[in-house]
């Protein structure tokens, strides 16, 4: 690992404090715990830092000591920096632990998390902080403008746990000037408690309305999905709404690049040759770019990883008329344990930042997100690996490349859609919007932290 001079990085974190040493006892003197926040904030960067390089090169003593000096400083209920570290330093203590996996399962085995406090701190993130709203209204707008005129429209949601997000639209679609389409919607998710509460709160609020509806539930893990329980039928319009979700079949990458590791290489020079861009080759010569080795990184078949080329490649062929992806804008999906954690490191520290600046320390609601949502996904970033590996987030050049690809187009989100985020960041000082290449990117502050953008199925002749 080496610093951006090219210098190596030692494995002391004392740069800044040149006068403490790993070997003095604890706990930590008085004087250390007045630190100042920010002097306090960057000590625990550089332990993070030095710790994680010893978990990554299997030094566990090292570690162990370093483990120890950051739960000195590091609290779940302190200032932004010290909320981070206790959650990384558990993270870091847990891909340790995953060494002794009969010690790992004893420590682990108690732990139970209910579906509806999953389904509880995903609603406390929206209400806290506002990108699922955005996402929300502008996967609506976007299926508003793109189902106009359309008598029956068929919606699958790839995460159906949220039901406002719908009961939003219906009341949406009920408006227009020609009248409510027959709307169906087809919900996927694991629980089916989950989607027995969907049903009963979708079919009620369309029954108030009378606007003919179907709810159609299908209980199934993402990477297990039937393509054929859809059941999409000639005449509907159809849309796919995916709200974080897509990333988590990146998880089969892993096997892909033991396969073929030069194979990304290949077409990248490829294109290189030709002087042309990825969405130029696809215009010129779509019969080449789609008759790419199956063993391809970025090949349809494949999509950047097997399962996921698989299943961009069964929602092609069912030809849908928009497709709004929501996902994390950061690469959480790094080759190296220290790629991932300095990646992490900084998303998550502006998602801390953002609950430093809307919400008090101290309510339990900005806890549990912390530790039941954030916390969690730090530690399967950092901790796992392989298909246990889920939260593999990826930025928006990567889904753009990977979707054009898998032969969909894009579709630019409206001026009026823009206009709706922005209007759900009123009130939210620090929160942006930014739009690229007919994308849209929710920043925390100038950080991108979310992309949501549009695509369409696209024929080759």
């Amino acid at each position: 690992m080496a610093q951006e001079d090219g210098s190596p990085v030692t494995s002391s974190p004392l740069q800044f404090f040149p006068w403490l040493s790993p070997g003095m006892g604890s706990p930590y003197p008085t004087w250390l715990r007045e630190l100042k926040s920010e002097e306090r904030g960057l000590y625990l960067i550089q332990l993070l830092y030095s710790c994680a390089n010893h978990v990554a090169s299997g030094s566990i003593e090292n570690a162990n000591i370093w483990l120890d000096h950051i739960s000195q400083l590091a609290s779940p209920d302190g200032d932004t920096m010290q909320r981070i570290a206790a959650y990384f330093n558990e993270a870091l203590a847990d891909r340790m632990l995953k060494a002794w996996p009969g010690l790992y399962k004893a420590l682990n085995s108690t732990k139970i998390t209910s579906v509806s406090e999953e389904i509880l701190v995903k609603r406390l993130f929206c209400d806290l902080c506002p990108f699922l709203k955005v996402a929300y209204v502008v996967t609506n707008q976007a299926i508003v403008e793109a189902m106009e005129g359309e008598k029956m429209v068929h919606i699958i949601d790839l995460h159906s746990c949220e039901p406002a997000q719908w009961i939003y639209l219906i009341h949406t679609l009920n408006a227009r000037p020609e009248g409510p389409p027959h709307l169906r919607i087809t919900g996927i998710h694991e629980q089916k408690e989950v989607l027995d509460q969907m049903f009963h709160r979708l079919t009620e609020e369309a029954g108030n309305l009378n606007i003919p509806f179907q709810f159609n539930p299908i209980v199934s893990k993402l990477e297990n999905l039937d393509i054929e329980s859809l059941r999409v039928k000639t005449g509907e319009a159809l849309a796919v709404c995916s709200v974080l979700q897509l990333h988590s079949l990146l998880a089969a990458d892993d096997d892909l690049r033991r396969k073929s590791p030069l194979a990304s290489k290949n077409l990248q020079k490829v294109l290189h040759m030709n002087k042309l861009t990825l969405g130029e080759w696809l215009e010129k010569d779509p019969i080449s770019a789609y008759n790419l080795s199956p063993d391809s990184a970025l090949s349809p078949l494949s999509g950047g990883s097997p399962k996921m080329g698989s299943f961009l490649t069964s929602l092609w062929g069912l030809s849908p008329k928009l497709m709004v992806i929501t996902e994390q804008e950061s690469n959480h999906n790094g080759h190296t344990l220290m790629d991932r954690i300095m990646e992490a490191l900084n998303f998550y520290g502006a998602l801390f930042d953002c609950l430093e600046s809307t919400v008090p320390r101290s309510p339990m609601e900005r806890q549990k997100v912390e530790k039941m949502l954030f916390g969690e996904e730090i530690k399967n970033i950092i901790a796992c690996e392989g298909t246990e590996r889920t939260e593999r987030h990826e930025k928006l050049e990567k889904w753009i490349l990977r979707l054009e690809l898998a032969g969909f187009g894009r579709v630019p989100l409206s001026y009026h859609g823009m206009l709706q985020a922005r209007r759900q960041l009123q009130g939210y000082e620090g929160f942006k919007i930014k739009e690229e290449n007919g994308c849209l990117v929710i920043c925390w502050h100038d950080r991108p932290l979310f992309s949501i953008s549009a695509w369409r199925f696209r024929r080759y002749e």
